[in-house]
């Protein structure tokens, strides 16, 4: 009988589930999107509604299409979009509010208080995270004090979690309360070298523990997938965020590795083995995966604006159809004239951490059109993941020899040659861009037994297409000297 596995990949814009053979082939995928909430200037939220709702609609569609019969199915592993935070009642499971996005910046303040008060070295050696925003502990924080639920939480009658957690109460039999290590990690809660809740940062933030999930593996038994979903009991053998499940379904299981994925954001991960390397460049340090009870780490740079600055050009400023139209757009013309466009829509992530930038255009002339700004936003993105890669190459001491990429806007051909460029390395780009899907797959797959072991699952990735660098080291010197000069006109734009 043939074995599928299913990752359910529910990210920032849609909710996705891809379907795959046991030799990583992709059987049938299929996404939703949902909408996104701004309810005031640097807020980000979601539906949990919607959440739930279209990630259940992508499951049924994907199997539908995929033709295969739900006794078929082997296994089903979980990623998700890392940091968002939501909090509902352990009983009826209704959220007391909005999830709040991880690219929110409503508890700046709260993290400028955390820093303040001494407590920035801490948490940076207990978690290998810089204190912003961007993570879960603030915003659990918020909604606590926003709605007086410390003692609700205090009494086990709240359940915080990230997405994946949300979703095993909601679709897993029995309700468990689960996060794995990878996601624990991103929450600004979670001691990475202990890989466990810590006290000390709990007590910082004035969080009750009962209000916490479990931490498992990202590789082991989660549950069972209700039968309501699909009319059968599935177990669900993996959960991982989703740029470790990306890491994982690049093939990046030995030290020195790294691939950028480009969604909503830009993610750069560099397996770092068993031990955690701490930056001084600006990056941060996180659980790549827990595997038998073994973690692996990585080093990460975050740039919370990639995929989404394009979104930005079709949705808010109405100058794009759909976002492949951007590749033709910028190669209309042979440079961007100069011009220069900073993202900071919700602050800079690595190795800047500045939550207080905000988005920048500069230096337009009266000739500047369209096509020139279309050009600078997917330049940036380049720009951004170029920044990532030197600060990774100081702290590791060289430059890897090739990056691996993954994630809808790498299908973008301009983007990729770009970014080959700027770094001066080839970009390789697999033949399964669903890498982050591939990865809860093959980790579900370890997880049901499918699979021996890591090595094994490195056999499904194959390369499709290499971008190889031609850009004059002058071009280049220049180009990345106009960036940053453009980026310090964004920072530290906001009061505060």
């Amino acid at each position: 009988m043939s074995r599928y596995l299913i990752a359910l990949d529910q990210g920032t814009t849609s909710s996705r589930a891809v379907v795959f053979s046991e030799d990583g082939k992709v059987i049938a995928s299929h996404g939703e999107e949902f909408p996104q909430h701004y309810p005031k200037p640097g807020w980000v939220e979601h539906n949990p509604d919607d959440i739930l709702r279209s990630q259940v609609s992508a499951l049924r569609e994907t199997v539908r299409i995929s033709g295969i019969d739900v006794s078929e199915i082997a296994a089903i592993g979980i990623t998700n979009q890392r940091e968002t935070t939501l909090l509902w009642d352990r009983t009826t499971g209704e959220c007391v509010a909005n999830a709040i996005v991880w690219q929110c910046r409503r508890t700046s303040h709260e993290v400028d208080k955390l820093i303040a008060a001494g407590c920035g070295d801490t948490i940076r050696e207990k978690t290998g995270l810089i204190p912003d925003a961007y993570f879960s502990g603030t915003k659990l924080k918020w909604l606590l004090d926003r709605y007086d639920l410390h003692e609700r939480a205090e009494r086990g009658e709240l359940c915080f979690g990230t997405v994946d957690s949300f979703l095993c109460w909601h679709l897993l039999e029995g309700r468990p309360h689960v996060t794995d290590a990878t996601n624990a990690s991103r929450t600004m809660l979670f001691n990475i070298h202990e890989q466990k809740w810590d006290a000390d940062l709990l007590r910082m933030l004035d969080i009750p523990e009962a209000v916490l999930p479990e931490v498992i593996d990202s590789a082991g038994p989660v549950g069972i997938l209700n039968p309501s979903v699909l009319g059968r009991r599935i177990p669900v053998t993996a959960i991982a965020g989703d740029q470790h499940a990306s890491l994982f379904g690049q093939g990046c299981v030995k030290p020195g590795t790294v691939k950028n994925t480009y969604g909503t954001g830009c993610f750069m991960l560099m397996n770092t083995g068993s031990t955690p390397v701490t930056s001084k460049n600006g990056l941060l340090t996180t659980t790549a995966w827990r595997i038998g009870g073994k973690p692996a780490y990585a080093l990460e740079g975050s740039v919370f604006m990639g995929g989404a600055t394009i979104q930005w050009l079709r949705d808010e400023m109405k100058m794009l159809d759909h976002a492949a139209q951007s590749e033709q757009i910028a190669e209309s013309i042979k440079d961007t004239g100069g011009v220069y466009l900073v993202p900071a829509f919700t602050g800079l992530g690595a190795p800047w951490w500045d939550q207080y930038s905000r988005g920048t255009i500069v230096g337009m002339t009266r000739g500047t059109g369209r096509a020139h700004i279309v050009r600078a936003a997917l330049e940036s993105i380049a720009f951004q993941s170029a920044d990532l890669m030197n600060a990774m190459a100081r702290d590791c001491g060289e430059i890897p020899l090739r990056m691996q990429v993954d994630g809808g806007a790498s299908a973008n051909g301009f983007l990729m040659q770009f970014q080959a460029d700027i770094l001066g390395i080839p970009v390789v780009r697999p033949g399964v861009l669903e890498t982050t899907a591939l990865g809860a797959a093959l980790l579900a797959g370890i997880g049901a037994g499918i699979y021996a072991d890591t090595a094994e699952t490195t056999r499904v990735w194959q390369a499709d297409l290499t971008f190889s660098p031609r850009m004059e080291e002058r071009a280049k010197e220049t180009a990345l000297r106009g960036w940053h000069k453009a980026v310090e006109k964004a920072r530290d734009w906001c009061e505060h």
